[in-house]
């Protein structure tokens, strides 16, 4: 192993939880993804652009709650015994 080699070693129970909030985040930019298309078409329709609008802005929170995720997720593993550097990474 050379000078310039990283190691890094990530226990069972941080690996765990990382996949488990990135599932969620999956679900939930999947989510984001029906409800702006479905909004979308509702909106070809003017009888039905009241319910693309209340779409629009369930996307919209959801959104919202793709940070919030992240955030959890650096807060769970930190409690775990992570620094916050080695949570730094996006999935």
């Amino acid at each position: 192993m050379s000078s310039k080699d990283l190691s890094i070693h990530i226990g069972h129970e941080e690996l765990v939880i990382r996949g488990r909030y990135e599932t969620v985040s999956i679900i939930n930019d999947l989510l984001i993804a029906v409800w702006f298309i479905v909004g979308s078409v509702l909106f070809f329709s003017t009888s039905t652009t009241t319910a693309g609008t209340w779409l629009f802005l369930i996307g919209s929170v959801q959104l919202l709650i793709r940070p919030v995720i992240r955030l959890a997720r650096r807060i769970h593993i930190t409690r775990i015994g992570q620094t916050a550097g080695e949570t730094a990474r996006d999935f």
